[in-house]
């Protein structure tokens, strides 16, 4: 029973960001505009202003009570008896009558029991009182017109514009308990008082005592209301609301205009990053956004490099695939032809000898196979190690005698060259560093003739260290100094037995420097006369100073 192949899953959907207004547009118009629109509350509540004229207002009206106090004080008539002088009536409405209109107020005049002797308000007629209300002035312009300066006030009036004010209330029958004011006024004292409507009218009135010679006769009530003020007010809410609605226009379009120079050019990163992503690595560009000049600059230009990375990895990775691929198919070829033909021979000896070249193709094949795995597991190893202070000095006098001893050398010698520092201190991965040391001793054993010495130089200054590794051998071929270091590359000495090496070792040692930020190279020894003497390969590091190398060692 086969098991049914398992359908790979699509890749999930990005959330749409591709509306009319994006969500950061949004952000950045609501952050300007809740600025602005502060600004714009905080100026509309005009208390100062609205104060300051509410004052002036009932100083004027405090000045003209005074002296229409003195002119009623004038009308008093003395009693005959020697008692106290009273008000008489009608000479005050006749007073009131030619008065109250120059000053375009309303006068009440009250006794000194609190009674109501003349309202400029209600006229006597034969009829009886009449009350006069004054009838709101004509509406001017068209329709249209009305509508939008009634839509403008109504803006101006919605946020709070009043204290803690009273409200007004007049009884038809009116007496000086029903104001605050008008009785202080009967107790001597000049009084001010600001109320509202029912309309959410400002009214202001001052009560002033009526007096002859000390005596209070009655008490003089001013009132007006303060449609002028309210008028002033809303004006200065309109001039505002007019400047708001312009600062309100231009902070929209800045806030567009700068949300479309981060948005549209971050909208299109995603959208070719997406295209990368889902096309292919062949498919799709990051746009290059360097001529701006900013972090978006910047980040177009690091994801472009990281694209380019990662296609150079992909394509590294593909090479090794195959190069993989290709090295371990010449050994499987050798093994399959040597054990099929181990099965039609009879003789025992040729027997043998397939069976020695089968033993060699498996070695062969693993030792590819560990390679291979140390080159594919270098990269991520190296990226997660943590570099301490190496002294190459000691590590190179160190190697050096590991391949004295127990006949490592095969009968090379392994020196170090005399004129080398005592310690020149680097910052990487030690076993890393032995590593690729080795190697290219290895490199140097199997190209150097019987007695060859192999000489290690050590050259050091405090910005890198430079050491290199000499040979007597033939040297390297004219054009491959940069070919020797790539993977698989199968330029072996005359006479070495085949497969023993797989390639691998330079190739690795080149990762392992270039993830130390250092350089390697390969080039050849020559005499005086120019013949080649042998190879010489140099890595290059940089240095690390002495104290700080200790103090990070420790």
């Amino acid at each position: 029973m086969t098991a049914a192949p398992q359908e790979r899953k699509a890749p999930a959907a990005r959330p749409g960001r591709r509306g009319i207004l994006s969500r950061l547009t949004l952000r950045i118009l609501a952050i300007n505009l809740f600025a602005v629109a502060i600004l714009f509350v905080g100026v509309l509540y005009l208390d100062r202003y609205q104060n300051s004229l509410i004052r002036a207002e009932l100083e004027a009206i405090d000045r003209q009570g005074r002296v229409f106090a003195q002119a009623v004080g004038e009308l008093a008539i003395p009693s005959a008896l020697g008692g106290p002088s009273r008000l008489s009536p009608p000479a005050l409405r006749r007073l009131v009558r030619r008065l109250a209109p120059a000053l375009d107020m309303r006068v009440r005049i009250f006794a000194p029991g609190g009674r109501l002797l003349v309202d400029s308000a209600v006229l006597p007629g034969p009829g009886g009182f009449i009350r006069m209300h004054p009838l709101p002035p004509p509406r001017d312009g068209g329709v249209v017109a009305q509508m939008l300066f009634d839509m403008a006030r109504r803006m101006a009036d919605w946020l709070p514009r009043r204290g803690d004010m009273p409200p007004y209330r007049e009884r038809a029958e009116q007496w000086a308990d029903d104001y605050l004011e008008v009785r202080l006024a009967l107790a001597g004292e000049t009084a001010q008082q600001v109320r509202l409507t029912s309309d959410g009218t400002l009214l202001l009135s001052v009560a002033v005592p009526v007096q002859s010679y000390k005596e209070v006769l009655g008490a003089l009530m001013l009132s007006t209301e303060g449609t002028d003020i309210d008028a002033a007010v809303r004006d200065v809410r309109l001039e505002i609301l007019g400047v708001f609605a312009i600062v309100f226009t231009i902070t929209v379009l800045l806030s567009l205009y700068l949300a479309g120079t981060i948005i549209r050019p971050v909208q299109r990163l995603a959208r070719a990053a997406e295209d990368v992503r889902t096309g292919g690595r062949r498919r799709g560009e990051i746009p290059n956004l360097a001529a701006r000049g900013d972090e978006i600059g910047d980040l177009s230009m690091a994801l472009r490099d990281m694209t380019e990375a990662l296609r150079d990895r992909v394509d590294a990775i593909e090479r090794f695939a195959a190069d993989v691929a290709h090295e371990i198919k010449n050994p499987l070829t050798s093994l399959r032809s040597a054990v099929e033909t181990a099965a039609r021979i009879e003789d025992p000896g040729q027997r043998a000898k397939l069976m020695a070249i089968i033993l060699d193709d498996v070695q062969r094949v693993d030792r590819l196979i560990s390679d291979i795995s140390d080159a594919s597991r270098l990269d991520a190893e190296l990226s997660r190690a943590d570099f301490a202070a190496v002294d190459l000095a000691a590590m190179a006098a160190t190697v050096r005698d590991v391949y004295g001893v127990a006949g490592l050398d095969h009968d090379r010698q392994v020196v170090c060259a005399a004129e080398g520092p005592e310690a020149a201190w680097v910052r990487g991965d030690e076993n890393r560093l032995v590593q690729v040391l080795r190697n290219l001793i290895n490199n140097a054993i199997s190209f150097s003739p019987v007695g060859g010495v192999i000489t290690l130089t050590l050259m050091a200054n405090p910005d890198q260290i430079t050491l290199a590794v000499e040979d007597a051998g033939p040297g390297i071929p004219a054009g491959k100094l940069d070919n020797v270091f790539e993977r698989f590359y199968s330029e072996r000495p005359a006479g070495e037995k085949f497969g023993t090496h797989s390639g691998l070792g330079l190739s690795i040692s080149k990762q392992i420097i270039e993830a130390h930020g250092g350089r390697i190279w390969a080039e050849n020894r020559v005499d005086a006369e120019g013949r080649v003497t042998g190879a010489r390969f140099v890595f290059r590091l940089p240095g690390a100073a002495p104290g700080e190398a200790r103090q990070n060692d420790g």
